[in-house]
């Protein structure tokens, strides 16, 4: 994820949020598709729960150890703590969605 950050960065020239939603966008078919592929069938209701919440946890954990580093350098403001938090939800939001794409409800 993070090199893929990097590459749309550097490369495309894309920065601030729309890069990350198709980092976050990327990323999330990238694990849609290898869930299908290991498991051998789309993510059941529960189990697409399951890894969005076990995905965002970990991301949560990252992005508080990254929260904690701004606080230390300089304490960000209202807006960047807002531009911060809409960072970290894109990741789980565009995993929940490739999760369910193309399901029939049950």
């Amino acid at each position: 994820m993070f090199a893929l950050n990097l590459l749309v960065r550097g490369l495309l020239k894309l920065g601030g949020l729309p890069a990350t939603l198709l980092v976050a966008i990327v990323v999330a078919l990238g694990l849609r598709w290898l869930f299908t592929h290991l498991e051998g069938h789309l993510p059941r209701h529960g189990e697409a729960w399951g890894l969005n919440l076990l995905y965002g946890a970990v991301l949560g954990l990252l992005y508080l150890g990254l929260w904690g580093l701004m606080w230390l350098k300089d304490e960000p403001g209202h807006m960047g703590q807002l531009l911060f938090v809409l960072h970290y939800l894109s990741y789980p939001v565009a995993l929940a969605f490739a999760l369910h794409l193309g399901r029939r409800p049950t």
